[in-house]
């Protein structure tokens, strides 16, 4: 749409065309500033409209966890509007929509998992709070979840089966790298199932998911510049990806909209994101490394979503052998909960931890 009017402003933006990615002749990097600007006044000023709407209809979160202590603990947060993933989705479409090049398959296959997995969490939302069940089961969610991610893998194999790295699991911290071939298309499932899930877990505090959203995602937003800049790909040895470039503007959008719904999902929270917003947001994290072909960068520049993952995994699988429960709860941040620490110092500590972990993740890059 507005990419349009910015082609036929192509005359002005001719000498500074050597600072983008070479994959756009409109300027990838406001474009970028513009997806970010425009998301976080679309989330700003629906904020207030979405949550008393959500009041209306007696959206709210319901505090009915297997710990009463747990219960105890988040027993303020009862009723509180959830589902404000739909303003933050919405913000990140349409931000998408202005900004982006539609023609791009990377912003294709962003929608296709924004709005598909936003659509998986609103069922799952809905049904959990307006039929009071848990949700859908954990094998339905499980076999959309991963019945999509199947589909985004298949259009990313074929868009970048031509790439010399396209398909290649990439060792981040020298040039080693294994083909992956068609097997590319299971590996990237497990990649977004994954992270989906993985930032679902962690959104159990004010603001927590939120503020690892932004960090994580400003640094996938500067690898995916990167990959599809070739002359800085080439210097950092990392692999080239003729179009990633893009990515970024749907990234500086996702990062905009998180920072809107964030004003108001700060201690103490108005409204939360719900699966809703959680499971697309993570899946956007995953789809960017998937992209810049750095999975396993991922795993430290996600590391809170890590942690929180592993925590909860460690935990079931220790209490089912022993009987006994290696932290007071889990996930990693209730652990804290329980231990006294209030929430706002747990929540800062692991905004802190995910800033540190980000900054590592870019740096490495010349780590070769």
């Amino acid at each position: 749409m507005l990419l349009w009017l910015l082609h036929h402003f192509a005359p002005l933006l001719e000498r500074w065309e050597l600072l983008t990615t070479g994959d756009s002749r409109a300027l990838i990097t406001a474009r970028t500033a513009l997806a970010s600007l425009t998301s976080f006044a679309v989330a700003f000023l629906l904020g207030p409209v979405a949550i008393r709407w959500l009041k209306a209809r007696r959206v709210g979160e319901r505090i009915a966890s297997d710990s009463e202590r747990l219960n105890e603990l988040h027993a303020s947060k009862q009723d509180t509007p959830t589902m404000g993933g739909l303003f933050v989705v919405g913000a990140i479409v349409l931000s998408v929509l202005l900004w982006s090049d539609l023609s791009s398959r990377y912003v294709q296959t962003s929608l296709i998992a924004t709005l598909g997995l936003g659509a998986l969490g609103a069922a799952d939302d809905w049904i959990k709070l307006r039929r009071q069940r848990n949700g859908l089961t954990p094998r339905q969610k499980l076999v959309v979840q991963m019945t999509l991610s199947l589909l985004i893998g298949v259009l990313l194999h074929s868009h970048q089966a031509s790439q010399p790295y396209g398909l290649a699991l990439v060792w981040p911290f020298d040039n080693w790298a294994a083909w992956l071939g068609p097997s590319f298309v299971i590996w990237a499932m497990v990649v977004l199932v994954a992270s989906s899930n993985a930032v679902n877990l962690t959104d159990g505090l004010d603001g927590l998911a939120g503020g690892c959203l932004i960090l994580a995602g400003s640094a996938f937003l500067v690898l995916t510049y990167l990959a599809g800049h070739k002359t800085l790909a080439t210097y950092l040895h990392i692999p080239y990806m003729p179009g990633a470039g893009e990515l970024t503007v749907v990234l500086g959008a996702m990062i905009g909209a998180v920072m809107g719904f964030l004003w108001f999902n700060c201690y103490p929270a108005e409204v939360f994101l719900g699966d809703t917003g959680s499971l697309p947001l993570g899946g956007l994290i995953g789809l960017a490394s998937l992209v810049s072909r750095q999975e396993l960068l991922l795993v430290v520049i996600g590391g809170i979503f890590v942690a929180e993952t592993l925590s909860v995994i460690v935990q079931v699988f220790w209490f089912r052998r022993t009987g006994r429960r290696i932290l007071a709860c889990s996930p990693l941040h209730n652990h804290f909960l329980f231990r006294g620490q209030h929430e706002m110092k747990i929540v800062v500590r692991f905004w802190l931890t995910a800033a540190l972990l980000a900054i590592a993740g870019v740096a490495s890059l010349k780590i070769k």
